[in-house]
């Protein structure tokens, strides 16, 4: 599900003058991943001759999908560049090989590359043929104008789930998926949340948004492998938002709250 956290990525044919943070090689991956496609780098310019600046206000390591993020904007920057026309299946699929190449995925993160590269949320089947067969369904989302979102942020995470893990979850992922086809999406976020929780065995999490909900948010849960947390309230309760974000700052140590909201797209059955 698309949030409003940016980031910017900007080609240059020269070094920038702000230090680049990129220790995975992720915008080396998104080069290779480019040229090995068949696309053309800028006219007269080798992988060498060019460069790269990043402003993010995405959170690393957390589950916020910086690394997505930024393949996604670094690959529009050189399609821009280079006049190359892409569809939002193109660059996901390009962003996926980018992440593998860096190995900063195992699978690609095709689902975390689709809500970078588009607002609203879709139901992703990773092993499916080809990026377009892989949307099972799709939705313009939660009305911005309704929610308000509070990302409570506890630092890099520590570890990240193995596949056994999942096992014993099944059924609060099964209720994740019956609430979303059901159009209850925020009833989804905060049961596929929960799963989460417990295959990470996060258990400071798991009372967090227990708290978050009993102080009347209306959705809650951990995003990706964590460890950020999303808290959904109505905008038209300002006091519920300010008594929450309070509430984080005050009662829970070591956390940076970011206040965003949802990016929505076209309606789409």
């Amino acid at each position: 599900m698309a949030l409003d956290l940016p980031v910017a990525v900007r080609l240059l044919d020269s070094p920038s003058k702000r230090a680049l943070d990129d220790p995975d090689g992720l915008l080396d991956g998104v080069l290779k991943a480019w040229t090995d496609a068949g696309h053309s780098l800028p006219e007269g310019k080798t992988a060498d001759d060019l460069h790269w600046a990043v402003a993010s206000k995405i959170p690393p390591r957390q589950g916020l999908k910086s690394s997505a993020a930024t393949s996604i904007a670094a690959l529009r920057a050189l399609a821009g560049a280079t006049s190359t026309e892409l569809s939002d299946a193109d660059v996901v699929g390009l962003s996926v090989q980018a992440q593998i190449l860096a190995g900063v995925t195992l699978t690609g993160s095709v689902d975390d590359a689709w809500a970078c590269a588009t607002p609203g949320w879709k139901l992703i089947d990773p092993q499916a043929e080809s990026i377009e067969d892989g949307v099972l369904m799709e939705s313009s989302g939660p009305n911005a104008d309704d929610w308000h979102l509070l990302i409570v942020c506890r630092g890099d995470r520590g570890h990240k789930p193995a596949l056994e893990d999942f096992v014993p979850h099944q059924e609060a992922f099964q209720q994740a998926l019956s609430a979303l086809q059901e159009g209850r999406e925020l009833v989804a976020l905060t049961w596929n949340g929960r799963a989460m929780l417990g295959v990470l065995g996060d258990v400071t999490g798991r009372k967090i948004t227990n708290d978050s909900l009993l102080n009347g948010a209306r959705a809650a849960g951990i995003s990706g492998s964590g460890t950020a947390l999303v808290v959904v309230t109505p905008k038209v309760s300002k006091p519920t938002c300010e008594r929450l974000k309070n509430f984080f700052e005050t009662r829970v140590k070591d956390v940076t709250v970011i206040e965003t909201s949802f990016l929505n797209g076209e309606s789409v059955e």
